[in-house]
């Protein structure tokens, strides 16, 4: 079992969008340590090009943008050539913004949805045609806030409900070419983008604090990475991170439900201006860290917030 373990992916390749920090760094280092190899695409090439250095032969990286589909399809055929295959696809580049819906404007609201849910089909859409050769498996992070919703967090809410229907629509589609297609849904991870949101926003940790278990808890990375890990091994239909996240799954409805909007009302009443005026004191509607070329394009990160 522990040989299994770790040449688990022997003779296999990962594609890995939102590959050079976070979630998708660190599956990429788990799976290159289990006998894989990874084709590292992102947006940031100064810690891809140091990823792939750490990991060695077993990797190499493109630079890609999630919302440009001749890049992603260019950046894929190329890890397929130079790889000789792609066995499994870990469609993760994502981002968050801040702000209400009447606060935050249209370019940002706009961006995330294009990564989070554009950018996940431009990733299939370009991979399909190699995992049918390999009979392969791709895996959609999606997150807890696909079935859980959170007040300020409306754009990201959105998006991760359509990539976990349009991952759960191509699981049909592919189906009879072999290939199977999982969703992972991610609560709240120890990332800097968790950290910096909390410490931008004092009222969003506030609010998470009064949510139910597991919204209002925090996974460490290594857990999340194992859980993604052993998803892709086993190629699960889905990956809840921690696994308390499938009850929040099966009791959508009640959450969802006017009792517990009686419950919710009154905090939503007291928070949400607060939350606004943070938003509004802050200058921005998208993490310090995320690196920008240009105001209304920014880098794609890593998903970890619900």
């Amino acid at each position: 079992m522990a040989l299994f373990a770790r040449k688990g992916f022997t003779g296999k390749v990962l594609l890995v969008t939102g590959a050079a920090r976070g979630i998708g760094a660190g599956v990429a280092r788990a799976y290159v340590a289990q006998g894989g190899k990874v084709a590292l695409l992102g947006l940031e090439p100064d810690l891809l090009e140091a990823l792939a250095a750490e990991l060695g032969p077993a990797a190499a990286w493109w630079e890609a943008d999630a919302r440009d589909g001749r890049a992603m399809t260019e950046a894929i055929d190329a890890a397929a050539a130079h790889f000789g295959r792609i066995d499994h696809v870990l469609a993760n580049a994502g981002i968050a913004s801040y702000g209400t819906v009447r606060q935050i404007d249209e370019a940002s609201f706009e961006r995330v949805v294009d990564i989070n849910v554009n950018g996940v089909y431009r990733t299939l859409h370009a991979s399909i045609p190699h995992l049918e050769r390999t009979r392969g498996y791709a895996l959609v992070v999606a997150s807890l806030a696909a079935f859980t919703n959170l007040a300020g967090l409306a754009s990201y809410n959105a998006s991760k409900a359509g990539a976990e229907s349009l991952a759960l629509a191509t699981r049909q589609e592919v189906a009879h070419l072999g290939i199977k297609v999982g969703v992972a849904h991610p609560s709240w991870i120890d990332t800097d983008i968790v950290r910096g949101a909390e410490a931008d926003l004092p009222t969003f940790k506030t609010i998470r604090g009064k949510l139910p278990y597991p919204a209002n808890s925090t996974t460490t990375l290594a857990d999340c990475v194992d859980a993604i890990v052993a998803g892709l091994r086993r190629r699960k239909t889905r990956v809840y991170v921690p696994r308390g996240v499938l009850l929040a799954n099966w009791t959508k409805p009640l959450l969802n439900s006017p009792v517990a909007w009686l419950f919710m009302r009154p905090q939503l009443k007291r928070h949400v201006p607060d939350l606004e005026r943070e938003v509004a004191a802050l200058g921005r509607f998208q993490h310090a860290h995320v690196p920008l070329t240009d105001p209304k394009k920014p880098l794609e990160e890593t998903p970890s917030t619900p």
